[in-house]
């Protein structure tokens, strides 16, 4: 597996396929291969016709761990994909995130969007804004010396996950603990790249995604109908509504 560094951090990637590249964005405690290689978006997007870069995050999967929460603030985290851009030399890219990722995606739009032919926002809406997504208890579960001992609902859902992926579960909560930064009603008004949010709706992490939509000028919203945070990912549904806004993008 390729890898490249940027700065003292090291990020491992893949890189397939030809066409209008795409770059794939995971979410907190996943991998680029269990959110984009594991449900097939790698093999759908090839398919269509599509370059698709995906990178683990830093913390996460193959890529380099730190613990010191000042090594997760979101803008650095989303530089890391920039980074990944400039070391492919890719001057413009469709970027879909997905959970945390869609949170660096959203930073991406607003910060640099001469970089960014659309963002796709999966699992995130207004809690891009508002909060949502994992607390302290989800830190706390992931530092437990084991999933017996932890008993808030949530903190169980993010530990058995960081379990199933063998994740480094002290760099998962030093992460959690630094991209915690929410965006202002007035830092996501400022986007203004193609937009597609797409939200699960079962998803009780993400918030609204029709509430971020009417911030976001010409956002378009996509429902995942009947699935939760986690299940969404794979769902044939949001496939193709990725690829239906992806064609229709200018």
């Amino acid at each position: 597996m390729p890898s490249f560094h940027n700065g003292a951090v090291e990020i491992a990637y893949l890189d397939e396929g030809e066409g209008d590249p795409i770059l794939l964005v995971h979410g907190f405690a996943s991998t680029k291969n269990v959110n984009w290689v594991y449900p097939a978006w790698v093999s759908e997007l090839k398919k269509n016709g599509r370059r698709v870069i995906a990178l683990d995050n830093r913390g996460h999967g193959d890529s380099s761990k730190f613990y010191d929460p000042r090594e997760y603030e979101i803008a650095t985290m989303a530089g890391d994909v920039t980074a990944l851009m400039d070391h492919l030399k890719i001057e413009r890219a469709d970027i879909m995130g997905y959970s945390l990722g869609s949170r660096m995606t959203a930073v991406l739009a607003r910060q640099a969007p001469a970089r960014l032919r659309s963002a796709i926002l999966g699992g995130i809406g207004i809690g891009l804004i508002e909060g949502g997504g994992p607390g302290e208890n989800v830190a706390k579960a992931l530092e437990a010396p084991s999933l017996d001992d932890v008993t808030d609902p949530v903190g169980r859902t993010f530990r058995a996950f960081a379990d199933q992926t063998r994740s480094d579960r002290r760099a998962l909560a030093a992460c959690l603990r630094g991209s915690r930064r929410l965006m202002t009603i007035e830092e996501a008004a400022e986007i203004t790249v193609p937009v597609l949010i797409a939200v699960g709706t079962k998803d009780e992490i993400a918030g609204s995604a029709r509430a971020l939509g009417e911030i976001i000028s010409g956002a378009r919203v996509l429902d995942i109908p009947n699935r939760d945070h986690m299940r969404a990912v794979g769902d044939k549904v949001y496939k193709t509504g990725v690829l239906e806004f992806l064609a229709d993008r200018p």
